[in-house]
């Protein structure tokens, strides 16, 4: 009894052993050696994210003297619109402006001449503030510019992340000569293209960090002092002498050494930058009517405020509706 039960349970042990080498066999046979079932591929990673006014570092570069009759007119207009962005960078400090901008008002150690070291040194605070700000893009104006926000964010959008950009406007015709020291006491003649400060210009991050070894902490006054060139100047050679990049040129940014009359009121919601100030001995802003005088209004920047943001609460009601 005992024998016919152990050989019942040996084969029974056989068949489940043979029915285990079987099925082995059949998915070896489906998946040579080596070969592994291939997993269903993951979605590709998301790009950057939509650019939003946020990413943004805006910089002004300004002077004690012009606090109150330049910098006051842009705190009451286009920087109302983007505060959290723009950051002001003078040479001297203000309680009023202090009030006004908290943390986004950055007193430097540069000088308040007009002068090259001046101007590059004030340059050098934009750069590394905004180095350190982690944001994804840095654009320059003079406390002499509107900056339409709108058009900002709508013109940088349009760049590829994985571009170098430096975009603005060229302040000439043709490019820049300088001539650059070399070792043994020779010179090097060099030609790049600037954007003009006047005008204001921009660069992304991923350009920017390529111009540390020229731009960062002292090295921008440096790089400046080499070519004899001033601020904006150096920017330009910076990238294109030493990184091999190209100016991106763009007619919507405007300075006062062009003849800014010649702007359509139906073209100034496009442009990024305007400006006004005196050239050639006449005043020189855009041509737009109301809703403020010209005697009210003589940058005509609180009468295109209100054409582009009709809501602001000090604009007449009438452009409102």
């Amino acid at each position: 009894m005992q024998r016919r039960l152990l050989r019942g349970l040996a084969g029974a042990l056989l068949t489940l052993l043979c029915m285990g080498l079987l099925s082995l066999r059949y998915h070896s046979g489906l998946f040579p050696q080596g070969v592994r079932v291939t997993p269903k591929p993951s979605p590709p990673s998301p790009g950057p994210p939509e650019l939003q006014m946020h990413d943004i570092f805006i910089a002004i570069k300004t002077t004690w003297a012009f606090h109150h009759s330049r910098l006051e007119l842009l705190l009451d207009t286009w920087v109302s619109r983007t505060r959290e962005q723009t950051f002001v960078f003078t040479d001297s400090s203000d309680e009023g402006l202090q009030e006004r901008l908290g943390r986004h008002l950055v007193v430097t150690n540069c000088s308040a001449e007009h002068s090259h070291p001046a101007l590059s040194c004030k340059m050098a605070a934009e750069f590394d503030a905004f180095l350190a700000s982690g944001l994804r893009w840095f654009c320059h104006v003079d406390d002499d510019n509107y900056v339409n926000p709108r058009a900002l964010l709508q013109l940088l959008a349009t760049f590829a992340p994985a571009r170098d950009v430096y975009v603005g406007r060229p302040s000439l015709n043709r490019p820049i000569h300088a001539s650059e020291p070399q070792p043994r006491n020779h010179t090097r003649l060099v030609q790049f293209w600037f954007a003009t400060g006047g005008a204001g210009f921009c660069i992304n991050r991923k350009l920017a960090l390529k111009m540390v070894p020229w731009a960062s902490g002292p090295r921008f006054v440096d790089t400046s002092t080499l070519i004899r060139l001033p601020d904006d100047c150096t920017v330009g050679y910076i990238i294109e002498c030493k990184l091999g990049g190209r100016l991106q040129p763009s007619p919507l940014f405007h300075s006062h050494l062009e003849t800014l009359q010649l702007l359509g009121a139906a073209q100034l919601p496009e442009q990024v930058t305007l400006s006004y100030g005196v050239f050639e001995g006449k005043l020189n802003v855009i041509k737009l009517q109301g809703p403020f005088s010209p005697e009210e209004d003589p940058s005509r920047f609180r009468s295109l405020h209100c054409l582009l943001f009709p809501d602001t609460p000090w604009c007449p009601q009438l452009v409102a509706r």
